[in-house]
């Protein structure tokens, strides 16, 4: 049976859905072909027709994730709220690709490493943008500061096996930025 390109592309989206929530839950290494497909509801076979090999895929996931990620909001003091969060440290699987990726992008193929750079720029071209009028000097470095605050602050608080100290990593990172909602 012949597959339409409307479907070819849904189950395309089901596979990158599938591998980019699996990718943030466990890791890259801890994911293979095989997992990804039945996630996605659909056989190991098919996996070629869509993408060259398990690097492609992870390149392409992070691109997915990053897309999906973007668009929640723009209110800054909301969207620090919302990620330095117990409910987005607690769920890396629908969090933030680059928390969940970063430390496993940079030993992965270039074509990883630029859908994550790209990811990245996205997110600083985005909170420049959300940062007050009054911040006019140097919007583009303290969107950069932000950005690396807020991401290694839920990397903290994801590492840690002290749910207090966890908790404090995220309020007081959020009190630090002025967003403690």
């Amino acid at each position: 049976m012949r597959v339409t390109q409307e479907q070819m592309q849904e189950n395309r989206r089901r596979i990158l859905a599938a591998a980019s929530r699996l990718y943030r839950e466990k890791g890259y290494d801890a994911v293979g072909v095989a997992e990804v497909m039945k996630a996605a509801g659909l056989t190991h076979g098919g996996f070629y027709g869509h993408f060259t090999s398990k690097e492609d895929l992870m390149a392409q996931a992070i691109a997915h994730a990053t897309s999906e990620v973007s668009g929640r909001g723009d209110d800054l003091r909301e969207f620090v709220a919302k990620y330095l969060s117990p409910a987005h440290r607690d769920d890396a699987a629908d969090g933030c690709p680059m928390a969940a990726l970063a430390a496993d992008v940079r030993h992965r193929p270039p074509a990883a490493r630029s859908a994550m750079t790209t990811g990245i720029r996205a997110q600083i071209a985005r909170l420049t943008q959300a940062l007050p009028d009054s911040v006019t000097a140097h919007k583009r470095g303290e969107a950069i500061g932000t950005y690396a605050a807020l991401v290694g602050a839920l990397i903290l608080a994801r590492a840690v096996d002290d749910p207090a100290l966890s908790d404090e990593i995220l309020a007081e990172t959020r009190a630090w930025m002025g967003s403690d909602a």
